[in-house]
């Protein structure tokens, strides 16, 4: 009846309810808010344990990541394999499990049973189809788990599961950010006789990804110039840039071959980057002769500005990306670059939009970029191809110019 009180046992239900979906919880990060979970669900249920098992990177192990009245777990770094022992067939299932009485036979862990728990309740921590973990409760007599209990526990649960996508992302982002930030290099060091400028944008609303660019010395004379996009966005995109930056200039200290270089780079990733790609760009530049060797490993174009001309599209032949197939040459392209000359190496963030097509991208910055100082370079490509809008894309771009490093216009 409409405004009668609830019953006894409908408070009671509202009230448990009430504890594991509290609006102040949100306020919490990722621990405090398993720890107060946890605390609460012990209580709620009159369990004596209580504990969280995450699925790790490899999606083969449930790793126990929170616990009470189990904190041995968490000390010991306990690992089930998905689909074994108690909480591996939660996750592999997808479903509740209760176990009555717990032996040897329906659990993998020895801690649970030297414990002397006797029965336990475990439900999978789910983003729609996709499984996060495992929530369980355990209790040291024998205890029948009802349909309210395993409905209460999967509330809480599914709240936890929630809770860690919109922390993980958010770790995620300031840990990618942290390492970007680490990777990209400074201002490029004065190279005689020419000037440089670099800009990074992260895309996706500040989730950095896979672009890197990178201008360094091995030997004397020879400056090695490098942009590279490597597929994918946030921190595992941002880990590979790293991983492969700097296998790449390891390599350098071998060869001053782009080609070779780019050879050796291919074979790494296959063996031990298995499933990445990576578009790059690797050249060698001796600033005395203004000379620049590229080898493309399927790069944007680079866009060359010559003074007293219209810039222009380079045509570079773009071998295969890094982690496609292996055995194809890689070539080599020889640039002289004449007295205030503008190159411009960028990543395709800059030159893709939605609605328009690639080719309406280039031209657009061809048309941007004339001969002059490379900070101006810079500063107007971005305004003519970024403006305000926000990058759907991280965005790398480097410009080189053979200009003296004090000439600079009006």
């Amino acid at each position: 009846m409409t405004g009668a009180s609830a019953s006894p046992g409908g408070r009671e239900r509202l009230r448990r309810l009430e504890m594991v979906t509290n609006p102040e919880l949100t306020q919490l990060g990722v621990e405090q808010l398993l720890a107060e979970l946890l605390e609460r669900v012990r209580e709620l249920l009159s369990v004596d344990t209580t504990a969280v098992l995450l699925l790790d990177p490899s999606g083969r192990y449930l790793a126990a990541t929170a616990a009470r009245g189990l904190e041995e777990e968490v000390r010991q770094g306990v690992r089930i394999p998905l689909g074994q022992g108690f909480a591996g067939r939660i996750a592999a299932e997808k479903r509740p499990v209760v176990i009555g009485e717990v032996d040897h036979s329906n659990v993998l862990n020895p801690i649970l049973r030297e414990k002397g728990i006797r029965s336990l309740l475990g439900v999978p921590l789910l983003l729609g189809a996709r499984v996060l973990g495992v929530l369980h409760v355990g209790t040291l007599t024998a205890r029948r788990f009802t349909e309210d209990d395993i409905e209460l526990l999967q509330l809480v649960a599914d709240r936890v599961a929630l809770a860690l996508q919109a922390r993980m992302a958010a770790t995620d982002r300031v840990a990618a950010m942290a390492l970007q930030r680490s990777l990209l290099p400074a201002p490029p060091s004065a190279i005689e006789g020419m000037q440089s400028a670099s800009r990074y944008v992260p895309g996706n609303g500040g989730q950095v990804g896979g672009d890197w660019y990178d201008v360094f010395t091995v030997d004397p004379g020879q400056v090695w110039i490098v942009i590279g996009d490597v597929a994918g966005h946030g921190l595992e995109a941002a880990a590979a840039m790293g991983r492969l930056r700097s296998a790449l200039r390891a390599y350098t200290l071998e060869t001053n071959d782009p080609a070779a270089v780019l050879t050796k780079l291919d074979r790494h990733t296959h063996q031990f980057e298995p499933g990445n790609l990576a578009t790059v760009l690797c050249g060698v530049l001796e600033p005395e002769r203004r000379r620049l060797r590229l080898s493309s490993a399927g790069h944007m174009p680079p866009i060359m500005a010559r003074s007293g001309a219209a810039a222009e599209v380079l045509e570079i032949p773009p071998d295969l990306p890094l982690g496609v197939e292996l055995g194809h040459p890689r070539r080599v392209s020889t640039l002289d670059l004449a007295p205030e000359t503008v190159l411009v190496l960028y990543t395709d963030g800059l030159v893709e939009s939605r609605g328009a097509s690639v080719d309406v991208g280039l031209e657009r910055l061809r048309a941007a970029v004339h001969s002059e100082p490379a900070e101006q370079v810079c500063i107007k490509v971005m305004g003519a191809l970024v403006g305000a809008a926000e990058p759907t894309d991280d965005i790398a771009v480097l410009v080189l110019a053979t200009w003296p490093e004090n000439r600079q216009t009006c």
